[in-house]
């Protein structure tokens, strides 16, 4: 018997649902390598956190095993390609809510590792208990 598909993607899509229709603000933390498509210049530490909300992203296609969008850097409309393996979290940015995931391994030789979230990098806002919100999935 095959083995089911994962979760994940659906989980992704679920979160970011969610935070569209409570007027949250999608953030997805990405641990970059190869495969991913982004921006060089707007990594940090082996990943990238982005703005997944709807003003932001133009033609957003949540697939299971690819996120693909348009988005603006520096005024420059560019095309993204993030593989939903390489997802690290999917998270409100007004409070920190949404969940957090394993992330494919960087390739070895490649620029990336785990990504967290840098001071230079959008970030959740702490929890009013000093707690994140993310739950972290494997």
């Amino acid at each position: 018997m095959s083995e089911p598909a994962s979760t994940k993607p659906y989980l992704i899509r679920a979160i970011h649902e969610w935070c569209v229709d409570q007027g949250f603000t999608p953030y997805l933390n990405v641990v970059v390598d190869g495969h991913t498509k982004v921006p060089r210049q707007y990594v940090k530490d082996g990943g990238i956190v982005l703005n997944l909300g709807p003003e932001a992203t133009h033609q957003l296609v949540m697939g299971n095993e690819t996120i693909s969008f348009s988005a603006r850097f520096s005024g420059v409309s560019q095309a993204l390609s993030i593989p939903v393996a390489n997802v690290a979290a999917i998270y409100a940015r007004e409070n920190g809510q949404g969940m957090a995931f394993e992330a494919a391994p960087a390739e070895s030789g490649a620029e990336a590792s785990v990504a967290t979230p840098s001071a230079e990098e959008p970030s959740p806002e702490p929890a009013p208990s000093g707690r994140s919100h993310l739950t972290r999935i494997k």
